[in-house]
């Protein structure tokens, strides 16, 4: 299904997503499709890649795994393809290897990091903080080049409990015992 053929006043599935074949990168939640384009800044990509470098240097031989975007994650799965959620986090952590597909992640995720940019920090604000913290993610960063800030949500008896650090601190992960992600070192190439 090409891009001219969605309506964004329907409703799609994953059964409808994995159709598309207009080359855009997608997430769809609550049945929405968003456009997850153009790319981002430089900034985000290079925050993006240095958290995921100290991420896959800790996980190197440990059972859980790191994966960037794009990376399906279909959190709310159905056996009939009918789910209308999946969305495509800057960094995935996953613990339960028997969520993994070939297609993705298949159920919430451990934790997910989310990079600010302009055109989706609301969004990552607000409807992806609700959705993950209804999905179950047990951890949730939100990253922002801008402030070089990270907002940390850890999930307790079902809601999120945030604490904010700078660019000076070491991030506990608290689902990856033994890690603490250094903000010094993520933020160091931004101009």
């Amino acid at each position: 299904m090409a891009l001219p053929a969605l309506k964004l006043e329907e409703r799609y599935t994953y059964a409808d997503y994995i159709k598309w074949e207009d080359g855009e990168r997608w997430e769809i939640i609550d049945g929405i499709p968003y456009l997850m384009s153009p790319a981002p800044a430089r900034a985000h990509q290079e925050v993006n890649m240095d958290l995921a470098r100290q991420f896959a240097s800790f996980l190197k031989g440990k059972p859980c795994k790191v994966y960037i975007a794009p990376f399906d994650v279909r959190l709310f799965p159905k056996d009939d393809n009918s789910d209308d959620t999946i969305v495509q986090p800057d960094i995935t952590v996953i613990c339960d290897r028997s969520k993994l597909t070939d297609a993705g992640c298949s159920g919430a995720p451990d934790m997910v990091l989310e990079i600010l940019s302009p055109s989706t920090a609301r969004h990552d604000r607000f409807v992806k903080f609700h959705l993950y913290q209804k999905a179950g993610v047990r951890e949730y960063w939100i990253v922002d080049p801008e402030t070089r800030t990270v907002s940390v949500h850890i999930l307790k008896e079902r809601e999120y409990v945030t604490s904010v650090y700078g660019e000076a601190d070491n991030v506990p992960v608290h689902v990856l015992d033994g890690l603490a992600i250094s903000l010094s070192d993520a933020f160091e190439e931004i101009d």
